[in-house]
């Protein structure tokens, strides 16, 4: 059994600065990917960050230039620095990690850590 646990989240101002953690039970290498995921009130989860075990990273539109995935083998973690935060940021970020098993992807989630931006 994965665990992933979130850490980091907090309240701040906006124009602010925070930076996510998310530490898992297993190398990270071993996924496939890992990303970052956010659900404010009233909405659907939606992916923030992403980063596949090539190297690879996607993130959504409206952190593009403010937000930065990364990940650290060596200590099984994957990171996000948000910068210059929005009220709009404002949700529970959940950490992600991807695995193939038996030919189909499997997900894992941690617990979620809340996030939230004064204005």
């Amino acid at each position: 059994q994965v665990q992933l646990v979130e850490s980091g989240g907090g309240l701040v101002q906006a124009g602010g600065s925070l930076r996510l953690s998310c530490a898992a039970s297993r190398p990270i290498f071993r996924f496939n990917a890992m990303g970052w995921y956010r659900q404010a009130p009233g909405k659907q989860r939606e992916l923030v960050a992403g980063a596949s075990s090539g190297g690879t990273t996607n993130y959504a539109d409206s952190v593009k230039g403010r937000f930065t995935i990364s990940r650290d083998n060596a200590k099984d973690t994957v990171y996000l620095q948000m910068n210059s935060l929005k009220p709009e940021d404002t949700a529970v970020y959940y950490c992600n990690a991807e695995e193939t098993y038996r030919g189909s992807p499997y997900y894992y989630w941690g617990q979620g850590t809340q996030v939230t931006v004064s204005s």
